[in-house]
This record gives C-alpha cells, structure tokens and sequence, in this order.
C-alpha cells in the first residue's frame, strides 16, 4: 500500500512543480489552505530524532524513532493511527508521517484537555525513555505542513527564530534526573484571508513542552493540567503513571502564507559563509594565476623556438644532427620527450571508463540539482522532494554516463565493449546499492523508523532496471557507434624508461597536495550540510551551496592540470589513473571531515551507532570522490573554443609531433565539432592535450 502511495506521491509532486511555473512563481506546488472559524485543523506526527545536546553541544545518536514506537506510550488516535503519503525521498531519508488523536479547531482556544486515558511506563519503558531524553531527542509534529517548532534564539545577533522540533524532556541540572514533557501547549499563528477576512491560514506553529507529575485525566476528554513547579520523573524500579495533555491558543500574525517558512529559514552566522567564499575565491585566483603563468612562461616560450626553427628548418631532416643540438631543442627534458608515450592506455581501461561514464552522470546530476534547488524549485515545504529529484535525475542522467564510458573505453583502445556497456549502469549502482543495505540491516535491528522498507528498496531496484539501465546502454550504443578519436601523437612501441620522480610528484604526496585546495573550497559549507544531516534539521543555504560548488568544480580543475603537467615534466607519462586519484582526493578529505566531526560533535554509546556514522559517512564520501573526479573534463570542455578564437594558422604536418598532431588540432579547434562528441574525448585526455597540442600550433594559448 505506501509502495503505491509514495510512487504516486513521487509522480503528483513533479508534475505540481512543472506547473507551477505556469500559474505562479510560489513553489514547490502546495497549494494554500483555508479554514473557517471551528474547522479541523488536521495534525500529523513524525518520528522522533536526536539533536545536539544543550548541556555538551554533541550528537549522541544518529538513529530515529517512530513516534508510536510502543516504549513511548503515546496516545494513539480511535481506530489507530494512519499513513500519510510520502515522496520517496521522505520515505529514504526515515519520515514516518501518520495521523494523530489532537484536536485544533481554527481560533478556538483550548486550555487543557486529555489526549487519552492515563498510560503505564513500565521498567523497561521507564529506562528506554529516559535514554532518549539524555540524548536530547526531538518530537517533530506537522501542522498543516508546518513543523511544529521551538522558539530559539541566535546567541550572536540575538535574533529569534522558530527551529523545528521540541525536546522530549530534559534532564534537571540540580538532581541530574531526566523529566519527561506530558503536557504540549500549542500557540499557533494564523492570517486571515478571503473577502472580509473570513477565512484563515496558519502562518507558524510553536509547541512550547512542560512537565507536569499532577496532571489528571477528567470525564469527556476534559483534564486537571496540574502545576508546571512539579515535575515527572520516569521510575526505573516500578510503574509511573503518565497522563498526555495538551492545550491550544490562536493569535493573528501579520505574516502572509507565502513568506511563512522565512521564520523557519535562519541562517546561522552569516559572516562565516562570507569568510569561506572569499577564502575560496583567493584560492580560485592563485590557482588560476599558476596555470596561467605556467602556460604563458614555458608553453608559449617552446612554442615560439619551434615555429621560428619550423621556419628554417626541417625538424625531422634535421633530428640527430649537430644545428639540432646546439639549438636546444633535442637536448630539452620532460614532457617535450615523453609525447610518443603520454598517450599510451592506461592499466585497466574498462574501470577507469566506467567509472568516469558514472562521474559524468553524477557531475551532471548534482549541478542541476543544485541550480533548482537556487532558483526556489526544491522548496522544504514539500517534504523530501530534493531527495526525490536526486533520484530521479540520476536515474535519467544514465544516458549521460553510458555515452561518455563508452567514448571513454574507445578512445583507450579497449575491445570488450559488452562488458563495458553491461558493467556501467550496474557497478557503481551495485556497490552504492549493496552499502545501503548491509547498513540498513543495523538500522532495522535497532528498531529504528529510519530503515527503509524492503518494498521501497524493490522499488528503487525496478525503477533502476527499467529507465537507467536501457538509457545507458543507449548512450553507450551511440557513444561506440561514433568515430573513433585518435591521439595527437603515435605511440611508440617500446615504452619509455621512466625516471625517478621527486618525492613531492610519488603517488601520495601529490595526491594529497591536489585534493586539499578543492576541499577548501567548501570545507564550511561542508560543516553546515552534515550538522543539518546529521541532526534532522532543513538545509536551505542553496546560495551559498551554488557558489562554492562552482569554485570546487574550478580549483578542482586546476590543480588537475597543474598536476598532470608536474608529472609530464618529471617525465611520468602514465598520468591518467594519477590525475584520477588526484582530482578524486577531495573524497578521502571529506571523509577525514566526517572523523574530525565525529571526534568533536558526536559522542555514541555503542557500536551501532559508530557502524551507522562512518558506514554512511564513507558512502557520500566515495561519491564525492566520483564526482571531483569528473570535474576537470566538464568544466575545461570550452577551452578548446577559447583557444581556437585566439589562433591563427596550424602548423604544417612535418611538425615535431607528426602529422596526427595536425589532423587533431583540425579536428579539436573546428567550431563545428559536436561538443558532446568533445567531452567523450576530453574526458581522460583533457589537460594532456592542452599541454601537448600547444608544441605543434602557433596558436596563442592564453
């Protein structure tokens, strides 16, 4: 039954967000609703989730609660309480949304009234709860599509703020003791509406919790709320018993529907997003400088001392000869010596393709998703709509990742193009896929309402198999169906004798050197993202998300350039799998963010929790890598237009680079070539022929 309702959920929901952008520009497709004086006003509860503790500001677990999980003992509706359809991104990311027995009539005051008859804890109850109340977990309830939320206040600018969700109890500074909140006080807010302002509209929803041990269950729903001075304590050696009260109030606010979510969206220390964008920005103009002065220096410097000989003399007749030598230019070292080997396949060609095919789709997914997300598409009134739309558009992307595979696996010379076409929608997926389920396992032992059902991840399986899998294998059909595109230079038979590198240029070090700077350039934005996944908060910062999203992909393709050119130079021809680890080194950083987070905000008692954290941690980590690692080919893809509006006529073929180098420069700088085609071929080779391409052309580089 939820398989159906959130597949449908799924397919409403796009189609409401398409069409708003024809009647309005309020997004993402929730319509506004009006109540009369004494409607229903309908309420729904979530699962419940942990928060960082006010007494240590750490995370002390990382697993969420149904909120009718029986240890609770909360009231249930007559009848028992029932779903609520949810988006499959709601449904992956642990919402459990179903009805509720409260009772909210529009302007009507209540100021105490039961949920239900008064419940038993027993022992077992009685040391769950209390737990949970240590670890500072949250009650999330839905008004009207409304969080039910805490007033809190910013401690820097003293601005307030509503924050979703309210504490389950707190502990008592003075005894120690954990106190349980079984009495609610609803004070909602509304704006009226509707010609004479007959109508109503909740604008925000604040719960304000209280513990109560008097509290007394009267006839016909009615109840004695007690005094808020005595406070209930859970017994761990005997029965307590609990009664659940709650009250309502209504005032007006001048806040419209449209603008309701601006109490909810506070950023947090603005100044510090600032701070991070201009220290990325200042990494962006060095690294940019250091190309630049790269390529102007020692590119255009050889360039120019080959044409000026091209035009004396014969380079090939010439080659071994005494002018040669004496002019410089058989005597010189690095990457001018190592063009008849630079292009040679790497090892495990077929990997390597398939693993740049998913980075394309992953690289492609991840900016429009970020670009709707900006322009307001992906608002957080519909619940787990961006996790849905990442889903979907990965899932469509795989054209994408099954074209640029098998362009990929072509160009490295690769023959068992099957396998290539089979294993690229499936390993990738297969790995993400295997992870998610051995740590959804944990979650379900746990009794945890974060495990996904078994019918989602069906679902999810079949939605796999019957889009993306023909896609890619579609692209990959076309991709193997174009022309093969050879490398500037040929490749010798014998490869050559490599020395030994320096110490800076071995596998490592370099490595490390070239993941640091793009990790740099959302290292804070990084911290607020996990905070906000972490401890079930919205993440809206979508401006700022934007930005340095852009400045990665830039710092990301630069260093990769700066890299493959350092190894061309110390003669190290077998540079892709180099620059791959390189540029994918911003992964391995962002899971030694997540340890470092662990070590000061997170502190778990047990194992599960510690399974869960890095297990999770490690997944978003691996795709980070296989995003980075895509970066450099689809952000320089416009290089080659840049450089052919600067040129002005090729080299003859007898260039010191043969006459393949001519008939690939003819090829790469004509403005008529399909840029798709482009990008498939630019994919391994990019910042090599860059590099390469500039020894045969007098065109101007920069």
């Amino acid at each position: 039954m939820r398989l159906h309702s959130f597949v449908l959920t799924t397919v409403v929901s796009i189609i409401l967000s398409f069409s708003t952008l024809v009647s309005g520009f309020y997004l993402p497709g929730v319509a506004s609703t009006s109540y009369k004086a004494g409607a229903s006003v309908p309420v729904n509860v979530n699962r419940l989730t942990p928060a960082l503790s006010r007494e240590d500001d750490q995370l002390h677990s990382v697993l969420s609660f149904d909120y009718y999980y029986p240890a609770f003992h909360f009231c249930r509706p007559e009848g028992g309480p029932t779903w609520v359809r949810e988006s499959l991104g709601s449904i992956i990311f642990g919402d459990r949304i179903r009805s509720s027995p409260f009772e909210l009539h529009m302007a009507q005051n209540e100021t105490c009234k039961a949920l239900c008859e008064t419940k038993k804890f027993d022992q077992r109850s009685a040391k769950f709860v209390n737990r949970k109340i240590q670890q500072n977990y949250n009650i999330n309830w839905i008004v009207d599509g409304l969080p039910g939320a805490q007033l809190s206040e910013d401690r820097q600018t003293g601005e307030t703020f509503y924050s979703p969700g309210f504490p389950l109890g707190e502990v008592d500074l003075q005894t120690g003791n954990p106190k349980l909140y079984n009495h609610w006080d609803f004070l909602v807010e509304y704006h009226k509406a509707g010609i004479g302002g007959k109508e109503y509209r909740v604008v925000g929803v604040l719960v304000v919790p209280s513990s109560r041990s008097d509290n007394k269950n009267l006839d016909e729903g009615q109840a004695d709320c007690g005094d808020p001075k005595d406070s209930l304590v859970l017994n761990e050696e005997g029965e307590t018993a609990v009664t659940w009260t709650y009250g309502v109030f209504w005032r007006e606010s001048p806040t419209v529907w449209a603008t309701r979510w601006d109490h909810y969206l506070h950023i947090v220390d603005p100044k510090i997003h600032w701070f991070s964008l201009i220290n990325s920005a200042v990494f962006v103009i060095l690294l940019v400088g250091m190309v630049s002065m790269i390529l102007l220096r020692a590119l255009r410097k050889d360039i120019a001392r080959y044409n000026r000989l091209e035009a004396t003399f014969n380079l090939d007749d010439l080659s071994g000869t005494s002018a040669v030598a004496e002019d410089g230019v058989q005597e010189d070292s690095g990457w001018k010596l190592v063009h008849g080997d630079a292009f040679r396949p790497p090892r495990h060609p077929l990997v390597l393709s398939i693993l740049l095919g998913n980075g394309a789709q992953i690289f492609v997914m991840t900016g429009i998703t970020v670009a709707f997300a900006l322009l307001g598409f992906l608002s957080p009134s519909n619940r787990g709509f961006l996790a849905t739309v990442i889903l979907l558009l990965y899932t469509l992307f795989g054209f994408i990742g099954g074209y640029v595979s098998a362009r990929s696996f072509k160009s490295f010379g690769g023959e068992n193009w099957k396998l290539n076409i089979a294993l690229t929608p499936v390993l990738l997926p297969a790995v993400v896929f295997s992870t998610f389920f051995l740590l959804n396992l944990f979650v379900w032992a746990k009794g945890s309402s974060g495990a996904v059902p078994i019918s989602t991840m069906l679902a999810i399986v079949v939605i796999w198999f019957v889009i993306s899998v023909p896609l890619s294998v579609t692209g990959s059909w076309l991709g193997l169906k174009q022309q093969e595109i050879s490398p500037p230079t040929k490749v010798n038979q014998i490869p050559r004798q490599i020395p030994p590198c320096p110490t800076s240029l071995k596998s490592v070090p370099s490595s490390l050197i070239t993941g640091i700077l793009p990790f740099a350039a959302i290292f804070v934005e990084l911290y607020f993202i996990m905070t906000s996944l972490w401890t079930s908060k919205i993440y809206y910062m979508f401006g700022f998300l934007f930005v340095c999203y852009g400045l990665m992909i830039i710092t990301t393709a630069c260093t990769a350039i700066l890299l493959v050119y350092f190894l061309l130079c110390a003669e190290e021809y077998r540079w892709q799998w180099r620059a791959f680890f390189g540029a994918g080194m911003t992964g391995v950083y962002v899971f030694l963010n997540a340890l470092a987070f662990w070590a000061t905000r997170v502190s778990f008692g047990g194992v599960t929790g510690a399974v869960l954290y890095v297990g999770y941690s490690g997944l978003v980590s691996f795709l980070v890598f296989i995003l980075t690692v895509d970066m450099r080919p689809n952000v320089l893809i416009g290089i080659p237009r840049c450089i052919h509006s600067t040129c002005t006529k090729p080299m003859a073929h007898s260039s010191l680079l043969g006459d393949s180098h001519a008939m690939y420069l003819d090829s790469v700088f004509n403005p008529k070539e399909n840029v798709l085609v482009s990008a498939s071929n630019l994919t391994s080779f990019f910042p090599l022929k860059i590099i390469i391409s500039a020894t045969g052309s007098e065109r101007s580089v920069l």
